[in-house]
């Protein structure tokens, strides 16, 4: 399960918007072990594509060593879907490399009737995808 405040989620889901119709990407770290998202860290999709994303290899090296030196680890990994469900495609379960974090898809399309965004997160762990519940909280 994951657990969010309501402001990270409004802030994943205004990148998502403000991106449209590109897909956004982005990282939520956390203190390393506690699986709290803390950091939001919006980024550049530097494929500027509205049916792909990737994160720039240099910007995702310097992140990853900001977190170290910050004792932190990527405790949600974010993307949009600007025309398809929240659910993820074969090209995100080959990206997706980090066992230990949640991959959260916001969808701008609304795809189901269900509004303008659906907000789901997944485990993605050797190619097995696994939806979980999210609860959203005003703080921890």
């Amino acid at each position: 399960m994951l657990t969010i405040t309501q402001a990270l989620v409004d802030q994943i889901v205004a990148h998502a918007r403000q991106d449209h119709p590109d897909e956004a990407c982005g990282v939520v770290a956390g203190p390393a072990g506690t699986g709290r998202p803390e950091r939001f860290i919006p980024m550049l999709n530097a494929a500027r594509s509205p049916t792909f994303y990737e994160f720039d290899s240099g910007d995702l090296l310097k992140l990853y060593r900001e977190m170290d030196d910050r004792d932190e680890e990527p405790v949600v990994i974010y993307h949009s879907h600007t025309a398809t469900e929240a659910y993820p495609s074969r090209t995100d379960i080959s990206y997706a490399n980090e066992p230990g974090a949640h991959y959260v898809l916001v969808s701008t399309a609304d795809a189901d009737d269900a509004g303008p965004f659906q907000f789901r997160s997944y485990r993605i762990v050797e190619g097995d995808v696994t939806e979980e519940e999210v609860t959203v909280v005003e703080s921890y």
